[in-house]
This record gives C-alpha cells, structure tokens and sequence, in this order.
C-alpha cells in the first residue's frame, strides 16, 4: 500500500488552484438545494442524496433518510417493500416485454440501491462530540473512539457534530483532526466529513489543481452523478473556490472531450415524470421506453461510426448526454440488433483516450453503475501498491447510495469479497474505518 499525499481543504474564493490553504468553513443552515430530478428522475423533497429540502439539522437541504432499505432520490430502483421492476407490488410479473434481460438503475431487474451506512439511531450529537474531544485530549489519540464515532454516523449527522463541537468548546473539529492524523487515515476521516457535494467538489477542484489533470476523476464524478447532484456540486465548487465548474472543466481539457464535460456540467439529462416512475414500478422498463426513438437513436449511433469513415463523436454525444437511463438501455438493445455488435466493443474501436474513457463510463453507468465502480474498485487495488485515494473517494462517495451493491457485484466479478480486498491492501486504523465503512 502507498499513502497517497494529503490534498487538504482547499481555502475558498481563490482565484487559482495553487496554494490554497485552509478550511473554508460551512455554514450551519444555508439552505438546501431543492429537489431536483434524479438520473433518470429523483423524487423532489426525499431524504437522502440529493433531493433534499432545506434548512435541515446543520447539514444543507437534507432530510433524515427514511426507515428503508433503498436510498430515496435514486428513481431508478424500486423502493423498500416493492417486489422489484417487472413485478407488480403482489409479486405477479408485468409487462416487459421486448426489453431482453435489460438492467434496471444501473443493476440488475429488481436492485434496489443499499448503502452500508445509515444515520445513526439513536444519534445522540452532543455525546458523539463530547467523545471526538475526549479521544483527541492529551497525549496521544484514542483512534478506537474516533472510528466508532465516524463509521456508524451518516454525513448529515457528521455536519451537525461539526457545528456542534464548535458550539461546545469554540474549537474547529476539522483543525483538531489535522493535528491529530496523517496519511491515508486523515485522508479518509476529513472526506467523511466533507458534506456530500462539497467532498465532490474538492476531488473535482484537486483533478485539475496543479500540473496536469487528472482526467479520470473528472470523467468518474461527471457521467455517474444525477442531476441534481451535478447540480449540488455547480454551486458547493462555486461557493468554496470561487471559481466555475463548467469553466474550469473547459479551460483543463479540450476537443471532443471537453465538450463531452461540458455537456455534463448542464445536468440537463431526460428525466422520468412522476407518474412514469409509477408506471415504472407497475409495467416494468417498456412503459417508459420509447421504442420507435431507441430504433432511430441506435440509426443514429450506427450512422455515425461503423457505417462512417470515421467517426462523428457529436453524434454519439447528442444521443448518450440527454435520454434517461432505461432509453439508453434500449437504444443499446437496438444498436446491438442493428451491428451486431455491443456498444460498448463499438466505442472502443472508433474512439480512443479520454473521449473513450467518458463514454464508456455513461454506457457503464447506464448499464450497471454498481460494476462500473467495482471496476474501478478492482483497478485500484490491483497490482504492485494501491490507488488509496481512489478507494477511499470511491468507498465514501457510495457508502449512503449503493456501496452494498457494488460489494455484491464485485463478489461476483471476482470471487473475492470487498470486505477481503480491502483488508489485504491497507492496514492499521485506516484498514478498521474503511471496513467499518464497507460493512462487513
């Protein structure tokens, strides 16, 4: 394992990426981002991430999630207590037809998205920070006491001890962990205290800070967020350096793939209406599917690479940056009936590089997100050293959406449980929060 060096919390309203020191601070009850639509389509005003409403417990916009099992705001999975996509809510199969074996929400038929972590309950905010104080008094520090505080929290409840333990004793918590940690620990623990949008943000900004970018960060956060995340992340990038998302993003890259970025920093992708989320649930992927507009958007695809010589990339982007995830799949359904071959094998041989790269990943996210991080995951630890930063901007980012799912696939992928990896490729206090994260 190598311990990947220490970005830190980048000082707000900067005009350039160098030398940017501190901790901009978070305010206690700005409000919330609204409710947006999901990818493809969030139910406005849920808890969980995002589609939030405002002004809620110290933590901007969001609601305690709901006793369930499902992370609401991802549209794309049937909730808790729903028998799965192609059945009706008696357990009785409903219409799909003509969908093949197409996956739902970025997984399988019926996947509903698990997180690994969820609020603490009971929370008692006063005496988690009454704890963190007590673990960092003195000579030396109570790690135990820190991991047990932050790995059975969720972010929203980590906001309020925020604001919270500087309440009680006038101190910043985040100033006291730096002083107190190192390495990939620290790296670890000040993520998990990043709210959502903002720890996005921050991965975002440190990609492109410096020399050179760091271009697969930016395609992994830019083609699998929802809109209303993308959106989350516009405005946390703005407020804490001062500086546009879009802007930067385009300044970094060019060509075919700056403007694939750029069309994802609109977060202006199709969305489900409520009443299609209904039908969703009810009739299965077919009832919100558009077959004649699959038919001709795989035309399209076909047109512009195999029966072209050459490739006509703004082709591929007008149909793969605004249709939702279920008329992907079955734009995907026909291209495969129309070539012959999978999309995916398709962009791999007309496209190359980072173009390649962030289209492969929307075709991934849309397929099945979960193997798409998994896939990563694997990456990451694979071979001499491990990708620690990766990892961990991976495990955090997943853990209160759909980290249970991509363990499940990465299970079948490699025969190997996460919870195995990880404890191979890390170790010490840092290997126990990972694992506290992932679940065993």
């Amino acid at each position: 394992m190598t311990s990947t060096q220490q970005g830190g919390y980048p000082g707000q309203g900067q005009g350039g990426y160098q030398g940017q020191t501190g901790y901009p601070g978070q305010p206690a009850a700005s409000a919330g981002y609204p409710g947006q639509g999901g990818y493809p389509g969030q139910q406005p005003g849920q808890g969980g991430y995002p589609g939030q409403q405002p002004g809620q417990g110290g933590y901007p916009g969001q609601q305690p999630p709901p006793a369930q099992v499902g992370v609401p705001g991802q549209q794309s999975y049937a909730p808790q207590g729903q028998t799965g996509y192609g059945q009706a809510p008696g357990g009785v199969p409903s219409a799909t037809a003509g969908m093949g074996n197409l996956q739902i929400g970025g997984g399988s038929m019926g996947d509903i998205p698990r997180p690994t972590i969820r609020p603490a309950n009971p929370f008692n905010c006063e005496a988690d920070t009454k704890t963190l104080r007590s673990a960092m008094k003195g000579i030396g520090t109570d790690e135990k006491a820190i991991i047990q505080v932050i790995g059975h929290t969720s972010n929203k409840q980590r906001q309020e001890i925020l604001i919270m333990f500087k309440t009680m004793y006038g101190k910043d918590l985040i100033s006291d962990l730096k002083s107190e940690l190192s390495g990939d620990l620290e790296e670890l623990i000040l993520a998990l205290f990043k709210s959502t949008e903002y720890y996005d943000a921050w991965c975002l900004n440190k990609a492109m800070r410096g020399i050179g970018t760091k271009e697969s960060i930016l395609i992994e956060i830019l083609t699998t967020r929802t809109n209303a995340e993308i959106r989350g992340i516009k405005a946390a990038y703005k407020q804490h350096f001062g500086r546009e998302l879009e802007a930067d993003c385009a300044s970094e890259t060019s060509g075919h793939f700056k403007r694939l970025l750029v069309s994802c920093c609109q977060a202006n992708r199709t969305e489900l209406t409520d009443s299609q989320r209904q039908m969703l649930m009810q009739r299965g992927p077919e009832a919100v599917v558009d077959r004649a507009l699959a038919q001709q958007d795989a035309q399209t695809l076909y047109k512009a690479g195999v029966k072209k010589f050459g490739t006509d990339e703004s082709a591929f982007l007008s149909v793969l940056s605004i249709r939702h995830e279920n008329q992907m799949r079955a734009t995907f359904e026909e291209y495969q009936k129309l070539s012959g071959k999978d999309i995916l094998s398709s962009i791999g041989s007309e496209m190359s590089g980072d173009l390649e790269d962030g289209f492969k990943a929307i075709i991934m996210s849309a397929k099945n997100r979960p193997k798409f991080f998994s896939d990563k995951l694997y990456k990451a630890m694979r071979g001499m050293g491990t990708d620690d930063s990766t990892l961990i901007r991976i495990i955090v980012s997943r853990s209160e959406i759909d980290l249970q799912n991509i363990k499940d696939q990465y299970q079948r992928d490699h025969g190997k449980s996460l919870n195995a990896a990880v404890s191979s490729e890390t170790s010490g206090d840092y290997k126990k929060l990972l694992l506290a994260i992932v679940g065993q």
